[in-house]
């Protein structure tokens, strides 16, 4: 008997878009003998083990696999730990994160709960004894100890297992210490919330405490058994959680670090190594202003170092502030139209280079993630990143062939990972001394497809667009148009890579020619291209329009036949697009949108909309619920589908609710499709094939297309 194969939304479901097996979170040894990383066992193994590659004998070894140390054992995730991996999207199981100590030596990591540590050079794992939930397991510096978070509590234990201690333990149910708060870890890029000293002796302690923040109820009314989950949401113009940094010695005698929390209550960056002091980035709540401070880790005095202005906002980079080991400050600023790097008082780059994120600083260069500036940007750079070194003496590109890439270096070596159009998945490469000398292999699946993408620029301001037909296609008929975008702020979806545009490319082979567009508030061109947004997100959709338009002259598409689907930002300029401009869009999917910002964080829409209470008329003209013409029967009333998680945390399904009420009372037609138990990423397997399934049907009843 022959087994049908899957489909490819199964496919794509069952092996989290083609990322399982794939190596990530790569560590390099600063002596460039090994190289640590994570790597599930098959294209659909979504259980991560610890592996060494020695680099000196060239093999492969496991350090830790989660099956053999949970016994068969199911996970048992704590709703700690499930909130963040929500936060960071994790979508896998196993060892999903590690740290290690300076030498690369020990590397620590929690697992159902349990901490364990790894001996890197010798490939055995053992668990240690600790009060659990574990979270974020760290050693020090010298791998003489781990500290770990445990029911709110920072706590250490010796590397053998011995002395385990609490550092800080929570004064009461709405304080915690060591964790990162819900819109550190959703907008800031940060993680964590303690970080050792490089003498190990002694950590900055992040104290966290909520009560300011408003409680919001999320119930799953599928299970009506089941008690709501109270939580901490601070939406747009309402309180943020206090938090507080102190200096904790392994004794637990601690001082508090002092800044001026009133005027900068945001601590979006923490950076402390053997080059200098703590190093502080301060942010004020609208986020036109910030200070990076140095911390004296004996009084918790701080002195600042830089200062910070912008008439719109100020972004974060990751990487950055941090010193070199010279001693200067490395940073990544704003500065004369472009985002350039500067190390010490001299930018070291101009308007070639738009610079993204530090990842690595040497004594010799400092190791940069860049896309092509807005004077050097044209077609053939659309949807590039590419890895740089950068020097007083220039700059000197790493990536070579046409792609994404990203890299991770200590000393000599680097490890380059590279997407690229003409290939699946990604490739991780080991460089040393900038030359390749293995290949770490990939267990990814091939998807069994390659997208027929062009990647070109749409409208008068060159708006980055991808465009994708069927792979039958003719190359005549004029097609319907499935406008695939996200849209926004953090969110590049115009990507020189394969395995980006496979969702897109299945949509395509299903008789739509997709257009995904990245328009103003997209990164990656320059800071007055993202900053263009402030107090006004509905020129995203402007653009999208714009670029659609200007693809028709040069594509054979069917402009009486237009479709929109995304997903949260995505899916609000879905929705936006049916309510506002009918006479372009025909039929629209909003899946998880936003539909009103004021239901929104604060760190997310402050740094766009302002407040709502100062800026009333730029929450409204970005709102769906208070949409111009909502009511409006004149307007032609194009189908709408909304989707949303009822578990969503992040973009709650209030939004898709209140949505819906205004539609009914305008009496506009609408389809709502509740999933149970869903959050905002949906990894649940058959569900994401489904959804799939019941978008493509949605879209040909909504544009007339019948299917032969």
């Amino acid at each position: 008997m022959t087994t049908e194969p899957h489909s490819f939304p199964r496919r794509h479901a069952r092996t989290q878009r083609f990322t399982l097996g794939a190596p990530r979170s790569f560590t390099v040894a600063p002596d460039g003998s090994r190289v640590v990383f994570l790597r599930s066992g098959s294209g659909t193994d979504r259980a991560n083990s610890l592996w060494v590659l020695d680099l000196e004998e060239g093999g492969e070894r496991v350090a830790a696999d989660p099956r053999a140390l949970l016994g068969g054992a199911t996970e048992d995730l704590s709703p700690e730990e499930r909130a963040r991996r929500e936060r960071s999207r994790e979508g896998g199981a196993g060892i999903v994160g590690y740290a290690t100590d300076s030498a690369v030596e020990l590397a620590s990591f929690a697992l159902s709960g349990r901490l364990f540590a790894a001996e890197l050079r010798a490939g055995t794992a053992r668990e240690l004894p600790a009060p659990g939930p574990v979270i974020d397991p760290r050693p020090s510096p010298d791998g003489r100890h781990v500290a770990y978070v445990a029911r709110g509590a920072l706590r250490v234990v010796g590397a053998e297992g011995e002395d385990d201690r609490a550092l800080a333990e929570p004064e009461s149910e709405n304080v915690s210490y060591g964790l990162a708060e819900f819109i550190a870890a959703e907008e800031m890029g940060r993680s964590r919330g303690f970080w050792w000293a490089p003498e190990s002796d002694r950590l900055l302690m992040a104290r966290v405490d909520d009560t300011p923040v408003r409680r919001w109820w999320i119930a799953d009314p599928a299970h009506p058994e089941r008690e709501p989950q109270r939580v901490p949401y601070p939406a747009a113009g309402t309180g943020n959680a206090e938090v507080r940094l102190f200096v904790v010695g392994l004794d637990g005698l601690r001082t508090e670090v002092a800044w001026d929390r009133a005027r900068f209550p945001y601590l979006a960056h923490v950076h402390w190594s053997a080059a200098g002091a703590p190093l502080l980035l301060v942010q004020a709540r609208d986020q036109r202003s910030q200070l990076i401070l140095a911390v004296d880790p004996d009084s918790g005095a701080t002195r600042m170092v830089h200062a910070d202005e912008d008439r719109t906002w100020l972004d974060l980079f990751p990487g950055v502030p941090c010193w070199s080991p010279s001693g200067q400050l490395v940073r990544i600023a704003d500065e004369g139209g472009a985002r350039v790097l500067a190390v010490g008082d001299r930018p070291l780059t101009g308007a070639l280079l738009h610079v993204r994120a530090v990842l690595d600083v040497s004594e010799h260069d400092v190791l940069v993630s860049a896309s092509a500036g807005a004077e050097a940007a044209g077609e053939a750079e659309t949807g590039q990143v590419h890895v740089y070194r950068v020097n007083e003496l220039g700059v000197e590109r790493v990536s070579q062939e046409p792609g994404v890439h990203a890299a991770v270096r200590a000393g000599e070596v680097t490890v380059l990972v590279s997407a690229t159009l003409n290939r699946p998945g990604s490739r991780a490469q080991v460089l040393r001394d900038g030359k390749p000398t293995r290949t770490v292999p990939s267990y990814a699946e091939d998807p069994g497809m390659s997208p027929r993408v062009t990647l070109t620029e749409g409208g008068a301001r060159r708006v980055p667009c991808a465009v994708l037909m069927p792979r039958d296609y003719d190359g005549d008929t004029p097609l319907p148009v499935l406008m695939d975008p996200y849209g926004g702020p953090h969110g590049q979806r115009v990507v020189a890579s394969h395995n980006a545009h496979l969702t897109s490319q299945w949509f395509a082979d299903q008789g739509f020619a997709v257009v995904v567009a990245d328009g103003r508030g997209t990164p990656g061109r320059s800071p007055a291209w993202e900053k263009a947004v402030h107090h006004d997100f509905t020129l995203s959709l402007d653009d999208q329009v714009d670029a659609l338009e200007d693809l028709a002259k040069r594509h054979p598409l069917d402009l009486s036949r237009v479709a929109i689907r995304g997903w949260s930002y995505g899916g609000w300029l879905a929705g936006l697009a049916v309510l506002r401009r009918p006479d372009v869009f025909h039929a629209g999917i909003a899946g998880a949108p936003v539909t009103d910002w004021a239901l929104y964080d604060t760190h997310y829409t402050e740094r766009y909309l302002g407040t709502p209470a100062e800026h009333p008329e730029s929450y409204a003209k970005s709102s769906l619920v208070t949409a111009d013409g909502l009511s409006s029967p004149a307007e032609p009333h194009r189908p709408l589908m909304i989707v949303h998680g009822l578990a969503d945390d992040n973009v709650v399904v209030a939004h898709a609710l209140r949505l819906s009420s205004a539609l009914l009372a305008a009496g506009r037609p609408h389809e709502v499709l509740p999933l149970s138990g869903v959050t905002h990423i949906t990894p649940q397997e058959q569900v994401a094939e489904n959804l799939l399934l019941l978008q493509v049907d949605f879209l040909k009843r909504s544009l007339g297309i019948t299917t032969p």
